[in-house]
């Protein structure tokens, strides 16, 4: 590299500058004496990377190429698939409408109260004695309960009878007293004031005798209280006085306390809006009430209706209803809380279909209804339409339903129903929109569409529960919580699913479906589409 010539960059304009204090002495710029800097030959690296840059190109559009043919060969084959699922029909379970006569009846909330409810007290005082009864024991009424010391009241009887022997005595004088001197004042020899006292006399003892009579009654009675009897038929409770103990007429606990349960009544309430209903089904006959227990699904006993309270309950607005139970066999027990279902009349060749079967649409209710025949819908609810493709079957597909070309066809119309009222698990329809014999479906109904083809099936019955082995008696070595120690099993013998069991599962070409034989909830939000 050659450098330039020194004068030639001192003449330089760029190089010669002014003295920064004046003078015409000149400065040249210190950059010149740097080498001169030529140009650079270009790099011989720059085009292998636009050769690295470009193969990456080419293998990322590649790679997209090949990733959109292989999604276009899975739709594919997944529009296949969904063809195949779409031309077989929807297993779906099914109930055959009913008809028969159902009751119509009131429901409230109910109170088990004793017919009869006595607490016993003493109406005397005195030693508790004798107690002749065991907690709990059902009594006559008459029998003897309770007995209070009666030798204070005994004495007390014998001291009025003798004060009447005395006054009995006194009397018989008085009187022949009053005879003496009523002889004597006819004969003159007596003043008319001396015969009046002794008859006075008399008198005052005749009245002794009435009043000792009285004193002798009540000695009895008192004698009678220190017995105490069973007023009516009932059951004893717990006694509050253990023999031994002084009791007395002024205590404010009782000694024990009789109910009366059979029969036994049941307090239970209605909606004022409701007592016309009652009072015009009463002037009929009477009304039959059913009590049931807690989940309102156990029938307990069957009674009569009393009678309506005779006011309303202004801060509920509902009011009382009183109905018998003959409760012989002890199942209603005083102060149990019962669902009552008062029964107004019966609807005879009522319409009645599982509530799970009722769907709910824009339109109102409405139900699926099978019919036989090929539908003219076809399609799945929510899915596409049928569809043929030339290609065959990819390997994997399902081709279960060639096999279902001979079986009998059947589709589902939806009709139009209205709920008249609803009984535990059944709805009760108004008359004439199904026939008795009807198949509806019970589930499945999210997959289907107005004549779209089904596949129906009968839910399984229920068996009888099988016999289950009991396991013997643990040991001290498998007893519950011991170490180590296993507690026998019990082993189910051969035979059908027990009564509560959940029914078998559909077949496995069932796609999209997420209920099972057993369903009966309806989802409100499907319609038709």
């Amino acid at each position: 590299m050659s450098l330039p010539a020194a004068h030639d960059r001192d003449l330089d304009p760029r190089h010669a500058q002014p003295h920064p204090e004046g003078g015409g002495a000149i400065v040249t710029d210190p950059a010149h004496l740097l080498p001169a800097r030529s140009a650079e030959p270009p790099a011989k690296g720059s085009w292998l990377r636009k050769i690295i840059v470009l193969a990456i190109l080419l293998g990322v559009i590649a790679f997209v190429v090949w990733r959109i043919q292989s999604n276009a060969a899975e739709t594919a084959a997944t529009n296949n698939k969904a063809a195949s699922a779409a031309n077989r029909p929807t297993p779906v379970l099914v109930s055959a409408v009913q008809q028969k006569t159902v009751p119509v009846y009131l429901t409230g909330l109910g109170t088990v109260i004793p017919y009869n409810t006595v607490t016993l007290h003493s109406r005397v005082d005195g030693q508790l004695l004798k107690v002749n009864f065991q907690e709990g024991q059902t009594v006559k009424q008459g029998q003897l309960l309770l007995q209070i010391d009666p030798r204070p009241y005994q004495a007390a009887v014998a001291q009025a009878q003798g004060q009447l022997a005395k006054d009995a005595a006194t009397q018989k004088n008085a009187a022949a007293e009053a005879q003496r001197y009523t002889a004597l004042y006819q004969a003159g020899v007596i003043s008319k004031e001396s015969q009046q006292t002794q008859i006075s006399n008399e008198g005052q003892a005749a009245g002794s005798i009435e009043a000792d009579n009285a004193a002798i009654q009540a000695a009895k009675v008192n004698l009678s209280y220190t017995s105490i009897y069973s007023p009516i038929n009932g059951v004893v409770g717990l006694r509050a006085v253990d023999p031994g103990n002084i009791v007395h007429s002024s205590d404010a606990n009782g000694l024990v306390v009789i109910t009366q349960i059979h029969p036994i009544a049941v307090i239970f309430t209605l909606p004022e809006d409701q007592l016309p209903q009652v009072q015009q089904a009463m002037r009929g006959a009477k009304l039959v009430v059913e009590a049931y227990g807690r989940n309102d699904a156990h029938r307990i006993a069957a009674g009569t209706l009393l009678t309506i309270d005779n006011q309303i309950d202004t801060t509920t607005g509902t009011a009382k209803l009183k109905a018998v139970f003959d409760n012989t066999d002890g199942s209603l027990f005083p102060n149990q809380f019962v669902n009552v279902r008062l029964i107004l009349r019966d609807r005879p060749n009522a319409t009645v279909i599982p509530s799970v079967a009722i769907q709910s649409g824009t339109q109102g209710n409405f139900v699926f209804v099978v019919h036989a025949g090929v539908g003219s819908g076809g399609g799945r609810k929510g899915g596409r339409p049928p569809a043929t493709s030339a290609n065959p079957a990819s390997p994997g597909s399902d081709t279960s339903g060639a096999n279902a070309d001979n079986a009998p066809k059947y589709h589902v119309d939806q009709v139009a129903v209205h709920v008249d009222f609803a009984q535990g698990s059944n709805s009760i329809l108004t008359d004439g929109e199904l026939q008795p014999g009807d198949e509806v479906v019970i589930d499945g109904q999210e997959k289907l569409n107005d004549g779209s083809n089904v596949q129906p099936t009968q839910p399984t019955q229920p068996t009888q529960p099988q016999q289950v082995t009991a396991p013997s008696a643990p040991t001290s070595a498998n007893a519950i919580g011991s170490s180590g120690g296993n507690t026998p099993q019990p082993t189910r013998t051969g035979g059908p699913l027990p009564a509560m069991q959940l029914p078998p599962k559909q077949p496995a070409h069932r796609r999209g479906g997420t209920g099972t034989g057993n369903s009966v909830a309806t989802d409100e939000s499907d319609g038709p589409q």
